[in-house]
């Protein structure tokens, strides 16, 4: 498993080693132990996600207020997407900035990204199913959103795709509007509170196998 880190601090693009015979394909598709050693501590999932989408879904930009907020490691189990990732972190030096990766089910990528960092993604073909790992159950007061076609975020989306939208993301404010109104997370908190985490969770460690 090669665990590479992205151009925003506090995430990571995951790629797992693919075992195929003639019975189909074998991996690990997630490791709590190699994840730990790069990210500084356990990921302690609590809560799973299951989303099934249509090619052009755009869900996102989705972040939650720190603390707690919730990390999320994303893969994609059918279809393919562009994930994103996007640094709304108030003093941080990439604030504003975003990175991205293809999920599909050939290379079988995942994403992590820490508390803090915002996440969208849009969906290349029908029936796109993400499944998230998460780090926090879902809670509606702490849970923010940014408009994923803010222009002043810039998301690139590919080439011939009409982005689809829900309602509540299409009411979703710019990123200008919410640093105004004082939505956004802050570097230093968002720093402090992984450094907690660090210090309250030990790391795993564990074998491999394959079935």
């Amino acid at each position: 498993m090669e665990i590479r880190p992205l151009s925003i601090a506090g995430a990571w693009e995951v790629t797992p080693r693919v075992f195929p015979d003639d019975r189909g394909v074998f991996l690990e598709s997630f490791r709590g132990d190699k994840l730990a050693e790069v990210i500084g501590h356990r990921l302690d999932v609590v809560q799973c996600n299951v989303s099934v989408s249509s090619r052009g879904t755009v869900r996102g930009i989705h972040f939650a207020d720190v603390p707690v907020g919730q990390a999320k490691y994303v893969t994609v189990v059918a279809g393919s997407l562009i994930d994103y990732v996007v640094d709304l972190r108030v003093g941080s030096p990439t604030f504003g900035q975003w990175d991205s990766v293809l999920l599909d089910t050939g290379d079988r990528r995942a994403v992590y990204l820490s508390e803090g960092l915002g996440h969208a993604f849009c969906a290349l073909e029908d029936g796109t199913t993400a499944h998230y790992l998460c780090s926090s159950a879902y809670n509606p007061a702490a849970e923010r959103g940014i408009n994923p076609l803010d222009p002043e975020v810039g998301l690139t989306l590919p080439e011939g795709v009409e982005p689809l939208l829900s309602p509540k993301d299409s009411a979703a404010p710019t990123l200008r509007a919410a640093l105004d109104d004082g939505l956004l997370p802050s570097f230093e908190v968002c720093t402090a509170f992984t450094e907690t985490l660090a210090a309250s969770r030990a790391p795993l460690s564990g074998g491999s196998g394959t079935a």
